[in-house]
């Protein structure tokens, strides 16, 4: 087994980063990252990691493109320095929602991202609630998955309330839903949409019973809010007596903050994979709960040789 765990932290969710680090209770590995005034990104090791076990933390939020190109030189580094193994740590996995080809000649961008992160040095990764499951086939290094389910659900469940819907926004999302409806012994409906075009949907019909009842919208990720917001307006017109949403990645781009604070929607919770810095201060419905005791277990596990799985349980 490797020796020495390393945590190297890159400038996309340093917080995030520092998090971890504490649980774990050991500090962060010494690195500088710089950026030139013509925007190149220059990363120096400040310490051996010769024959090390180590993490590089860095998730692909916006912006994505400079976060995945410093995720990349920190692991061409580290490569080069002669770490024994090197763990890309995605909380968020940027592209994921190009993941195939729906229409003629369109890239399959999460692929390519894929290949570039095995190519810099990676030789595992872990994320958290990835878009498109089949991102995992992309990969032909060992991949791990963590689902912030257990995390989001525990939150509510300290809520205590009662007569409960889980509502997933999408076809796709059901599984997740479902996994999430069993830990609240929930019951569960389904929104379904159209969407006409990019970042834009609409709600056109909700299957399973939401009157009277307290909805919680699940997803994997809100962008610009517009179909929790869409779902949240059908699901109050259908009779739902208070609305909460909740997802993993807080993207939040473009009018999300607006529309979040317009709606019907009573609070969102999500989890820190991505960087807020204030936007919880301007959307007071935002509400935001740590991940990092679930990527310092699976840190140590991986570190340790030990089942990821058990952590779920």
């Amino acid at each position: 087994m490797p020796n020495n765990l390393k945590i190297f932290a890159g400038r996309a969710n340093e917080k995030l980063c520092s998090d971890i680090s504490d649980y774990l209770n050991i500090e962060l590995s010494d690195i500088e990252i710089t950026t030139f005034s013509d925007g190149e990104v220059y990363v120096q090791v400040k310490e051996n990691v010769r024959g090390e076990d180590v993490f590089v933390v860095q998730p692909t939020a916006p912006p994505v493109n400079q976060n995945l190109m410093e995720l990349l030189i920190i692991l061409d580094t580290l490569k080069r320095a002669s770490a024994h193994r090197i763990t890309a740590v995605l909380p968020y996995y940027g592209y994921a929602r190009q993941d195939r080809k729906d229409k003629p000649r369109v890239p399959i961008t999460s692929k390519l991202v894929a290949i570039l992160i095995e190519k810099a040095g990676a030789n595992r990764v872990l994320t958290i609630d990835l878009h498109a499951e089949q991102i995992q086939g992309f990969f032909e290094i060992p991949f791990d998955q963590l689902l912030a389910i257990p995390v989001l659900a525990d939150y509510f469940l300290q809520k205590k309330l009662d007569n409960v819907v889980i509502v997933s926004p999408d076809a796709g999302g059901v599984s997740r839903a479902r996994a999430f409806s069993n830990r609240l012994k929930a019951n569960l409906a389904i929104a379904f949409k159209k969407r006409e075009k990019k970042n834009v949907s609409e709600v056109i019909d909700i299957i399973g019973d939401v009157e009277g009842k307290n909805a919680i919208i699940l997803d994997d990720m809100v962008d610009t809010a517009g179909t929790l917001t869409n779902c949240a307006e059908a699901l109050y017109n259908r009779g739902a007596v208070k609305i909460f949403a909740t997802a993993t990645h807080p993207v939040l781009s473009g009018p999300a903050i607006e529309r979040l604070q317009k709606s019907v929607i009573s609070e969102v919770v999500v989890t820190n994979t991505i960087r807020t810095n204030d936007k919880s201060s301007i959307c007071p419905k935002l509400k935001i709960v740590s991940i990092a005791p679930l990527i310092g277990k699976a840190i140590k596990n991986i570190h340790e040789e030990t089942s990821i799985s058990t952590i779920f349980h």
